[in-house]
């Protein structure tokens, strides 16, 4: 045995060795029998040496129960003996008899039925006698000799089994009832055990045989006595089958008719409580000294809990009864359980203990929830619901009146019908009503949220329908990345009109947030966040959102450090990307949200990402999902199709790093200098190209200062963003403008090893239809496009989400472009990301662009631009007034 208690891979013994038996205390009786079987080899090269005599060596394997198979020493082999048979069969107006097995030239014959079971069968002088008589392909004889041919071999029946058609007139057969029971044998083979369903006529003695197999009637000599038998090979098929039905694990694991082979102890468990349903129509049989019982099941009712506040947590404790002299403690039941890792639990001497489904589940989640603290089991009040649902149906629960008003909060949450706050001036689908009811009952009951909705569900409209609803009772805190921000200001002004935005400025910080009160919501970035930590940590916020959570995922990060400081009754985070991807990061984001419930980081990583990740532990994966299931709402656009509008547009505000500042600010300076020094009549064009200039400095610093190497804030975006929508599945479509900037992004995608399609004005229409056919049949999940390669001729349902890189700041051009891509995945609702450089020449030109149409169709047309008043409000704009 290996230290772990299973077998190890063992180790040769030499025949010398085995040649002197008493020296190995080990064997077994059986072991010594077939030890015998060694002779010498005196005369052997090298020296005297040892060899088994196979034919002896083999006949005292029958039965053994630990042979395995060479080429898979985990399967175990059952040898089992077989006598030789003599087969009388009707065969039209002929009857048939022939010998089987028929001999060779040994005394044994060694047959492989099935990869895990051998037959060996012995041959006396009187079996030699009889098959050279009846000789190797059989006797036929008239039917009219049936009687003499009969009667002569009733005589001869007490040398071997018959299997005949006819019953045998031999005054020395007596006539016995069959034993139809249906035999399921069972043979442990290492980890796994081979099954068997046969049929044994004779009860406790005689062969086996398979069920509806073979002749009707059998002679067999049994403690001296020849026995006949008539079979029902019809009602031995039918019992055969009815065993099956009522035994799914047999039909799970189904190798050959009637053979089975179950992987593992588990399997073998919930088989003996299928068969144990079946009553007296089975008879489980075992290799000798071998065996598994299922002694006890017990439920819930057996169960008893006490449940009693300490601290901050609820103790735990209880007992369950499984007889009258046996009880286990509710903690070493809870160990055994996750030692057993099924709802079996062993006893002594292969006894088990068989769970109840249900109480098994029940046991499993409290030890999911529960952590051992100072000698008891603990469980945080944030796990309330769960544990709530564990205590139905228990035998006895014992619970103090903390517990009941616990329980008594959670009902009503239940039962609460939310109503969104008639201020709110937006139209919620019926989806994202349901997710506000989701939040406001967590809120009500004082655990946190994860609203995990894919990209484009309306995460930030659910987020402050909450808002309202808890805003009278206090001020509430955003959080979100810079760029986000200015989104989440602006759908807040123009949905909560009764809300007071607030941001934090350059100066009076702390004067800002001590004075926030009942209705307020500040709306801040996450590097605000990181450097006024300690100011945000003062207030008690009723309600705390961390938009884009993953943000915080990082548990060693500052950034992180300064959300778990923030103190608030609510605490939510939103994030479109699934969050179970890796459990470290669960586990922080978990910490923000409801701290406790996942335990220490280091008890996480035992008792689940260890588990799941290294050892690919399903049962611990489907633990840790109930844990977090109650606390997280994540939706697919597929789940809520019929909702969706069919475009969803987003502004992407994108701040510049300081390198691309400074490159920003030198350029809008040499553009000036340019402009000063330009005569009038050309200024026009000018202006123009120092623009364009301005706005792919914006996309790229590459595009017009690609020997400084500096980092692309918008091409960090697009890359986090691109990896949220890869990671949910999505395919996308990216345009830009500028073929070089498209250039780009093409080499950053093939750094990345991300599959995509490309085409530009130069794509010949050949290439241009092969690349649109390879993107709908699944080859890449992101095509590049040009935006006026993109205008015509393409057909890309396949695709879900846009981006574009550059916005055109002509307003009528960007709506055709956004036409074009709603057109372009028509099948599908579309989501447009718009990435707009913040505080630059591009911001400030779209919003111009918006308000004087006119102006934009002749920069469109690159058409004189309105004159000198066009021209002052162009220069105003590169003065950055």
């Amino acid at each position: 045995m290996a230290a772990s208690g299973g077998w190890s891979k063992g180790r040769a013994v030499s025949l010398r060795r085995l040649a002197e038996p008493h020296r190995l205390p080990l064997l077994t009786d059986q072991d010594k029998k077939i030890c015998a079987a060694l002779r010498l080899a005196k005369d052997s090269p090298g020296g005297a040496g040892y060899y088994f005599d196979l034919e002896q060596a083999l006949w005292e394997m029958i039965g053994h129960p630990l042979v395995f198979r060479h080429d898979d020493p985990g399967l175990q082999i059952d040898i089992r003996r077989k006598d030789p048979e003599l087969h009388v069969n009707a065969s039209g107006d002929d009857v048939a008899i022939y010998f089987t097995p028929f001999p060779g030239d040994g005394d044994l014959l060694v047959n492989m039925e099935s990869r895990v079971a051998m037959t060996i069968c012995r041959f006396t002088r009187a079996h030699r006698a009889i098959a050279e008589i009846i000789g190797k392909y059989g006797l036929t004889v008239p039917r009219r000799e049936k009687d003499q041919i009969l009667t002569l071999i009733g005589r001869i029946a007490v040398h071997l089994n018959i299997h005949s058609d006819f019953d045998l007139p031999s005054p020395s057969l007596e006539a016995t009832e069959p034993d139809t029971r249906i035999r399921c044998r069972v043979l442990p083979s290492g980890s796994r055990f081979q099954v068997s369903l046969q049929v044994k006529p004779f009860g406790h003695a005689g062969p086996y045989l398979p069920p509806g197999h073979g002749a009707s009637v059998i002679i067999t000599e049994i403690q001296g006595k020849m026995l006949q038998a008539r079979r029902d090979l019809d009602g031995e098929r039918r019992a055969a089958r009815a065993v099956e039905e009522k035994c799914p694990t047999l039909m799970q694991f189904f190798e050959s008719q009637w053979e089975y082979i179950l992987p593992g102890l588990e399997h073998c468990l919930n088989l003996l409580l299928e068969l144990r349903a079946l009553g007296d129509a089975v008879v489980v049989e075992w290799p000798k000294g071998e065996h598994l019982r299922i002694q006890r099941t017990a439920g819930a009712g057996r169960l008893y809990v006490k449940i009693r506040k300490h601290n901050d947590w609820f103790a735990i404790d209880g007992s369950l009864r499984i007889d009258e002299d046996t009880v286990l403690g509710i903690r070493e039941l809870l160990d055994k359980v996750k030692q057993s890792g099924s709802r079996f639990i062993p006893l002594s001497g292969g006894q088990f203990l068989a769970l109840t489904k249900e109480l098994y589940k029940c046991l499993d989640e409290l030890g999911g929830i529960a952590r051992l603290e100072d000698g008891g089991l603990r469980v945080s009040p944030l796990a309330a619901p769960i544990l709530s649902g564990l205590t139905d149906g228990l035998g006895r629960l014992e619970a103090d009146s903390a517990w009941m008003e616990a329980e008594k909060r959670i009902r009503e949450a239940q039962a609460l019908e939310p109503r969104v706050p008639d201020t709110l001036r937006a139209e919620l689908r019926n989806y994202q009503q349901e997710g506000f009811r989701w939040l406001a009952r967590l809120a009500y009951m004082g655990a946190g949220a994860c609203l995990a909705d894919e990209m484009g569900l309306g995460k930030t409209v659910q987020a402050l329908a909450l808002i309202l609803d808890q805003a009278p009772h206090g001020p509430c805190l955003v959080v979100a990345p810079t760029s986000v921000c200015p989104n989440w200001i602006s759908e807040a002004q123009r949905f909560c009109p009764t809300l007071n935005i607030v941001t934090l400025g350059l100066n009076g910080r702390a004067r800002t947030v001590r004075r926030l009160k009942k209705m307020d919501l500040l709306v801040t970035s996450y590097g605000l966040l990181q450097h006024e930590r300690e100011l945000l940590a003062e207030k008690q916020w009723r309600v705390i959102i961390l938009d884009e959570a993953q943000a915080i995922k990082n548990m060693n990060t500052k950034r992180s450090k300064a959300a778990m400081g923030l103190h608030g009754r609510f605490k939510m985070i939103t994030t479109g990307t699934p969050i179970e991807n890796n459990l470290g990061e669960l586990w922080n984001l978990f910490h923000f949200i409801n701290p406790g419930l996942l335990g220490s980081i280091n008890q996480f990583n035992r008792r689940y990402a260890a588990p799941i990740e290294r050892d690919k532990q399903r049962q611990a994966s489907s633990r840790l999902k109930g844990i977090i299931g109650p606390f997280i709402l994540r939706r697919l656009k597929s789940q809520v199709l019929d909702e969706l509008p069919p475009r969803t547009e987003v502004n992407l505000h994108v701040e510049l790093n300081d390198e691309e500042r400074a490159l920003y600010e030198s350029l809008r300076r040499d553009a000036l200098d340019s402009l000063e020094r330009e005569d009038k009549g050309n200024r026009q064009i000018r202006i123009l190209a120092e623009i364009m200039r301005l706005r792919r400095a914006c996309c790229n610093p590459d595009l017009v200062a690609p020997e400084l190497g500096i980092t692309s804030s918008k091409l960090t975006l697009f890359e986090q963003l691109i990896g949220d929508l890869l990671a949910n599945r999505h395919k996308i479509l990216v345009f830009s403008q500028f073929v070089d900037h498209l250039t780009i992004i093409r080499r950053f995608l093939d750094s990345k090893g991300i599959s995509h399609q490309y085409l530009d004005g130069s794509t010949p229409p050949r290439r241009r239809k092969q690349c649109v056919d390879a993107f709908q049949a699944g080859e890449g999940d992101v095509f590049l496009i040009s935006l006026r390669a993109g205008g015509l001729g393409l057909n890309l349902t396949a695709a879900n989400y846009v981006i574009h890189m550059d916005p055109w700041w002509n307003p009528a051009v960007e709506d055709q472009a956004s036409d074009r891509a709603h057109r372009i995945g028509q099948k599908n609702p579309v989501t447009i990301y718009r990435m707009i450089t913040k505080g630059t020449i591009e911001e400030k030109i779209v919003t111009l662009h918006r308000e004087k149409r006119e102006l934009a169709d002749n920069l469109l047309q690159g058409t004189d631009i309105g004159g000198e008043v066009g021209t002052e409000e162009l220069l105003r704009l590169l003065r950055d007034e």
